[in-house]
């Protein structure tokens, strides 16, 4: 038997940085969603673990026991023979590596493996837990605090100039660690014209140090701010990978056309919010 998992990226349409903990952990308050691009995880049952990487981003991926993917499977307790088609590119700030093993938690339940718990999962990584529900959340705390969230659905271009950033030299750059949080109680949002405006009053406070590491950044955000019908701009997540919000799919589409054919050395994809 094999079964094949969707792995969606992960989009942090907020990302407020509100503390740190003793043990050097960022606590954060973070909107996250997840939309209809992403990596695809194909699993089948064998006598012991094995990943194989294909697809666009395949090259420099470790196949080794440091990739998710293979910590996911060791903690499944399922060995399996897994192939993990890249499409997502690396240290990109939407998802990948835990998206990946969420996924491959999936397969592995599929194929008869006890399922794991987010708390369980947690061990594999921050983002892991609200990898593994892929519906729209909002996470707190180091990501182990999850509340399901009611979003409009969302039409984006997603970009990622090509440059993998560091996470912790991200965070080393974040002089002020203790900003406010989102509002107690989200509000309700008609339509996806009313969540930008909501949004533009929001942060991601990892986009100015970002920029500050990698210039290149600022560029791909101001080139999707001056597309055609955009609602809002952001940086998800550490970066570099930055999102524009539309009204409708059909935009998005054309804007990402526009933007690619004007930029063909960056990765440049429109998304749709998958549904809760």
């Amino acid at each position: 038997m094999t079964v094949k998992v969707f792995a969606p990226a992960k989009i942090n349409l907020t990302l407020h940085v509100t503390g740190q903990r003793e043990d050097g952990y960022h606590v954060l308050d973070s909107l996250v969603a997840f939309v209809d691009t992403g990596d695809q995880i194909t699993a089948t049952p064998a006598t012991q673990n094995s990943l194989t990487v294909t697809g666009p981003f395949a090259d420099g991926v470790p196949t080794d026991a440091s990739n998710l993917v293979m910590q996911a499977a060791e903690l499944a307790g399922l060995p399996m023979q897994i192939s993990l088609d890249k499409r997502l590119p690396p240290s990109s700030g939407i998802g990948g590596g835990s998206t990946d093993a969420a996924a491959t938690l999936k397969a592995a339940a599929r194929l008869g493996a006890a399922a794991v718990t987010p708390d369980r999962a947690l061990a594999l990584g921050a983002d892991v837990p609200v990898c593994l529900r892929a519906k729209p959340m909002r996470m707190r705390g180091i990501g182990e605090e999850m509340q399901g969230v009611d979003l409009p659905a969302l039409h984006m271009v997603l970009v990622n100039p090509r440059i993998a950033v560091s996470t912790p030299d991200v965070f080393k750059r974040l002089e002020v660690k203790d900003n406010a949080p989102m509002p107690e109680r989200l509000p309700h949002w008609p339509d996806g014209v009313a969540f930008a405006d909501w949004l533009s009053t929001q942060r991601n406070d990892l986009q100015h140090p970002a920029v500050k590491a990698a210039p290149e950044i600022a560029a791909v955000l101001t080139a999707l701010a001056l597309l055609p019908n955009v609602l809002l701009t952001r940086m998800s997540g550490s970066g570099a990978t930055c999102f524009a919000l539309f009204e409708r799919r059909e935009d998005a589409e054309a804007a990402a056309m526009q933007l690619a054919a004007g930029n063909p050395w960056w990765w440049v994809k429109s998304a749709s919010t998958l549904p809760a």
